[in-house]
């Protein structure tokens, strides 16, 4: 994946989580919320070799990432 499908990529998880969620509440819901996908991303690296999949993990921290992102721009 170069850094152009890396950013599209997040820009779709991001334009989804806004199209179904609303907006955090307040920055503590917005670090919640990306801490929960940090954690998942965690867990999944955290597996085996044998078990861990690349493409999860870059799910993960994809979501992760537009996470952030959705932060900046509801909680700041």
């Amino acid at each position: 994946m170069n850094i152009d499908q890396a950013i599209l990529a997040i820009e779709i998880e991001h334009s989804e989580a806004i199209e179904h969620y609303p907006m955090f509440n307040s920055p503590h819901e917005g670090l919640a919320v990306l801490q929960e996908e940090f954690e998942e991303l965690k867990a999944e690296v955290f597996k085996s070799h044998r078990s861990r999949s690349t493409e999860a993990m870059r799910k993960e921290a994809i979501q992760v990432a537009a996470m952030a992102l959705r932060f900046i721009m509801d909680c700041t």
